[in-house]
């Protein structure tokens, strides 16, 4: 199974599920077209972003439809409507939508368990008889799986394996971490299997069905999963780490991120959710299915009446007091998302050829500005009196949904959020830093985005955690002051251990290089703690040596991967000889400041690696 580097370099670079916010917000907002291109044009300019394409519409057909910028930087290729970009995640959208008109068939139910229907491919749930992993947490990322780990990435075959094929080549993501149905967590595990149900339900290769239903009637004619002739005339060039130009990357999980299109194509998709389910003259799909579409059920949170989560394949995403329905995604070196706001008849597509997060942030709030430009913030109220009954949410909170079981100890650590009553508003903020999310009461257990009036945070009883707060899609537990800031008083002490183990070397160094330290005890004491430091900024350091590159770096075994696996082996050994040397040796005749500091550190190291070794960090390698 895939540890940390798993967490690590699927949250940064591939399939996100929601793209991190913008570092500042475009203050002025564009009242005209004109006004809005140039905007977009200047922060092209100033953050270097190759390309953008968009697909604007309204209530009244295109707004406009083009691209702005290079879609190859070397040769000077001006990128244009009919330039094909990676779309990532959006790709989701499709599988949602082939298993929707499914269940309006009467083929398929949503309640329907994924081992009856097919029952060769590989999960393992230990609550499978008692809550089943049904086609709904498949859509709704409920199933408790794990995002799908390196391997899979790493996978570049040119030849396409046919999805079954796909789905065997790792199994091992597919494990339940908790009860089906009861939290969410984003995963590219799922969505390849709700599509080989597809498969299985209708006897057609599933890009095969998702061409004649939908691409074909809704006249997106050069859309596709694949490296096609279009992609390779039109396809733009995607860059990475500032203009680093990246290869074709063929995704094996074709279904979870792999189609290709063009702002011509997006924008037909636009019009397809805008127009409730209507292309030309047809109903591809009922208004019904798509508000579905549009709605969490499955959660704990969901079922007690929150508004704001993941649907199928389909989420809130607010901007002021309005909540956009998307999806967005991330492939290697491209950033996609399709976004439209049903009440006031407007959405978008927007594309970029670059893995610049901001600046693509930037252009989304401009774009967003714009088609908000005219409409009204709405005043949200909430509960008069805040009472006891409220104040028990107040507390520290520890995420428990982690999107890779291997990113766990990461986050119970350094994801622990706040929440507290600032007058008649519920407030949350992570500890160490970031935004303030604020929220007025519904009721003592349900609470609105003050901004949009939509329940976004609950506090409901997990099947598994007890009492749990929901906020959005992050799930999490209570607790303690002691041991919230105790875990991050380790980590700073642990830090703090490494960088003055470094220092003191340059001292007693020194002094054993003068023939003033004696081998033996004294030395031992002095060099298990600097050797156990080392090894980890070996293994910080081949990271960073691999996150340019992390899928052949990380998913195979490279000489990075398997550098990473010994500096943890190193790790552990040495704090394990640190701390038994401090214990066997502590009457050794050495000056007692020197044999305290070191012997701390040496505990300090100890109680990391033991925490590591829990979480299955010692002896990690990322290509199993």
């Amino acid at each position: 199974m895939t540890r940390f580097a798993a967490a690590f370099c699927l949250i940064a670079v591939l399939f996100v599920a929601a793209v991190a916010p913008a570092e500042e917000k475009v203050e002025e907002k564009p009242e005209t077209l004109e006004e809005l291109k140039e905007a977009i044009a200047a922060i092209l300019e100033e953050n270097g972003l190759p390309a953008v394409g968009i697909a604007m519409l309204d209530e009244t057909g295109p707004v406009w439809i083009g691209a702005i910028g290079k879609a190859d930087l070397e040769n000077e290729v001006d990128a244009d409507e009919h330039s094909m970009f990676r779309i990532g995640s959006t790709s989701k959208m499709f599988v949602a939508l082939a298993v929707l008109k499914l269940v309006e068939e009467g083929r398929l139910s949503l309640d329907a368990r994924v081992a009856d229907l097919v029952p060769d491919i590989a999960f393992e749930n230990r609550w499978e008889e008692t809550d089943p992993v049904r086609v709904v947490h498949l859509l709704e990322h409920t199933t408790g799986w794990d995002d799908i780990h390196l391997p899979e990435y790493a996978n570049n075959d040119p030849t396409p394996l046919t999805l079954k094929q796909g789905l065997d080549f790792h199994p091992h993501s597919r494990v339940s971490r908790w009860k089906p149905g009861s939290r969410m967590s984003y995963c590219n595990s799922g969505p390849p299997v709700a599509a080989y149900i597809v498969e299985t339900v209708t006897g057609q290769e599933f890009e095969s069905y998702i061409e004649e239903h939908f691409f074909a009637p809704m006249g997106m004619e050069t859309m596709t999963y694949r490296l096609s002739d279009d992609v390779a005339a039109h396809g733009v060039v995607s860059y990475m780490n500032g203009n680093e130009p990246q290869d074709y990357w063929h995704i094996i999980m074709r279904p979870s991120g792999s189609i290709n299109a063009s702002p011509g194509d997006m924008a037909r998709m636009v019009a397809f959710f805008l127009n409730r389910g209507v292309a030309g003259d047809r109903q591809l799909i009922a208004p019904e299915s798509l508000d579905r579409m549009e709605r969490t059920e499955s959660t704990s949170a969901a079922q007690a009446g929150q508004e704001v989560g993941y649907g199928l394949h389909n989420y809130a995403s607010f901007h002021d007091s309005w909540a956009y329905r998307e999806h967005n995604g991330g492939v290697n070196g491209g950033i996609t998302e399709l976004a439209y706001l049903p009440e006031a008849g407007v959405g978008h597509a927007i594309m970029v050829n670059s893995d610049n997060v901001p600046a693509f942030q930037a252009v989304s709030e401009l774009v967003r500005d714009f088609e908000t430009r005219n409409l009204e913030a709405r005043e949200i109220q909430g509960d008069a009196v805040i009472g006891d009954a409220h104040k028990a949410i107040e507390g520290l909170y520890q995420p428990i949904n982690s999107r890779q079981q291997a990113g766990y100890f990461l986050d119970r650590v350094f994801g622990i959020q706040k929440l507290w009553f600032d007058g008649n508003e519920l407030q949350r903020k992570a500890l160490l830093g970031g935004d303030i999310n604020t929220y007025v009461p519904a009721s003592p257990t349900l609470y609105r985005d003050d901004d949009t009036g939509l329940i976004a945070l609950s506090s409901v009883v997990d099947p598994l955690a007890g009492p749990v707060v929901h906020a959005g899609s992050l799930v999490m537990q209570p607790v303690s002051l002691l041991l919230a800031y105790g875990q991050l008083g380790v980590a700073i002490l642990w830090g703090l251990a490494i960088a003055t183990s470094f220092l003191y070397f340059l001292v007693w160094g020194v002094r054993k290089l003068r023939g003033k330290i004696p081998a033996g005890a004294t030395m031992r004491i002095r060099v298990w703690p600097l050797l156990a430091g080392l090894s980890i900024a070996a293994f910080i350091g081949l990271f960073v040596m691999g996150a340019s590159d992390p899928f052949r770096q990380f998913g195979k075994p490279s000489a990075i991967a398997v550098g990473i696996m010994l500096s943890t082996l190193m790790f552990a050994l040495f704090a394990a000889l640190g701390v038994s040397t401090a214990i066997r040796e502590r009457n050794t005749p050495m000056n007692r400041v020197n044999y305290w500091y070191s012997s701390i550190a040496s505990f300090v190291h100890g109680i990391v690696a033991l925490y590591f070794l829990w979480f299955g960090v010692i002896g990690l390698m990322t290509w199993a």
